[in-house]
């Protein structure tokens, strides 16, 4: 598929990354969550969306200058490209001593109805970005410019960030545990296990609280599934 329908977005905001890379490790997919991406500000509520990539390299002196961002090939041309409802991924390769983005850029995404940006690099201007309303998940924040670290490539191509291959077109799912990267073509099948899974899961904390012990609930034996599908029938 080359990406996810509305419904399948929705479901997946309902899933927790955690139960997410679990669904994805039973699927043969091990290196799926982003490192160094946690959210800027606490409490921000789970976004799923469809990745839209964007890919810096180390900084080379006679390109990564000021005058870069007035190219035609900039992060604001990138941005300008963006669609509603995608989650923009930066591949800032790790780098903490340089902001790649900062508020501007964020308003500009947010006016645009960009759903997040998850990196796994620091952003600028942090007082700004937050006034945005833009969900960042970053590795931290840092006040020098992107140039002082950074190089801009290009936007919409493969990349690595925090470790993982990101795609255009993937889905992003991030909460407070960080950001997980679902393969696009595998979206359809990961959906109902997903959901399923965070249902049962979800039913097995009630049984916690009634004072079922471990052994036998979770993982659910026999008897214990048994008891799961009479409940699912029930409603």
């Amino acid at each position: 598929m080359t990406g996810p329908q509305g419904s399948a977005l929705q479901s997946l905001a309902a899933v927790s990354t955690a139960t997410l890379t679990t669904i994805l490790l039973k699927k043969g997919l091990r290196n799926v969550w982003i490192r160094g991406a946690f959210p800027l500000a606490p409490g921000t509520p789970r976004v799923a969306g469809r990745a839209f990539t964007v890919r810096f390299i180390p900084a080379r002196e006679d390109l990564a200058t000021p005058a870069s961002w007035s190219s035609p090939k900039s992060t604001r041309a990138a941005i300008e490209d963006m669609p509603a409802g995608c989650i923009a991924v930066i591949d800032a390769n790790g780098c903490k001593d340089a902001g790649f983005w900062g508020d501007i850029l964020c308003a500009r995404m947010a006016k645009r109805g960009v759903t997040a940006l998850v990196s796994d690099g620091a952003v600028r201007d942090v007082a700004g970005v937050l006034s945005t309303g833009l969900p960042i998940w970053a590795a931290g924040v840092a006040a020098p410019p992107s140039v002082a670290g950074l190089t801009f490539v290009d936007w919409q191509q493969p990349i690595g960030c925090g470790g993982v291959a990101v795609f255009p077109n993937d889905v992003i799912v991030a909460d407070q545990d960080g950001a997980v990267v679902l393969p696009a073509a595998m979206v359809d099948d990961i959906v109902p296990l997903a959901v399923e899974q965070e249902r049962l899961e979800g039913w097995i904390m009630t049984e916690i609280e009634r004072g079922v012990p471990l052994p036998g609930l979770y993982p659910a034996n026999a008897e214990t599934q048994a008891r799961y599908d009479a409940f699912k029938k029930k409603g």
